[in-house]
């Protein structure tokens, strides 16, 4: 079982005490990933949300003409793939690549599922967390957008 204390630094955690960190723990897989491999593709059938415990995960898309579109690059304690749980999509719409060697938390869709079932007070925190980072990253990308705007 996961050590509950090493996901205290994970951003999406930080709402919760020690014993629904507990909780969550028994749902958590870690896996790691080399420099330049792929995490998943757009395309693939979705595994969970992952959260990053060590290294950096490039998020990605191609272009309708091949090109590839870098979205974001996310460092330590941030998380990936939550839409794809929160949305109940089956593929990935995105590509993730590790841009160093990378060491991974992962919650499959159906502990993720299981969790909002049984512990729907950790599910809640988890989720208002989401929701704030959510809003911040869609408040930084209208600010993008209008200095975009501004300077055309």
């Amino acid at each position: 079982m996961m050590d509950a204390a090493a996901l205290r630094p994970q951003k999406l955690f930080g709402d919760l005490d020690d014993a629904e960190l507990a909780v969550v723990a028994q749902k958590v897989q870690p896996e790691r990933f080399p420099m330049g491999s792929a995490i998943f593709r757009e395309g693939e059938p979705t595994r969970g949300l992952y959260l990053i415990r060590k290294g950096k995960v490039e998020v990605s898309k191609t272009t309708a003409d091949g090109w590839k579109q870098t979205l974001a690059v996310l460092a330590e304690h941030f998380f990936f793939g939550e839409l794809s749980v929160i949305e109940d999509r089956t593929t990935h719409s995105v590509n993730t690549t590790a841009l160093e060697t990378t060491e991974l938390y992962r919650i499959t869709t159906e502990d993720f599922k299981g969790l909002e079932q049984s512990h729907p007070v950790i599910m809640y925190k988890v989720m208002r967390t989401m929701a704030r980072m959510a809003s911040r990253n869609v408040h930084t990308m209208n600010e993008k957008l209008m200095k975009a705007l501004i300077s055309y």
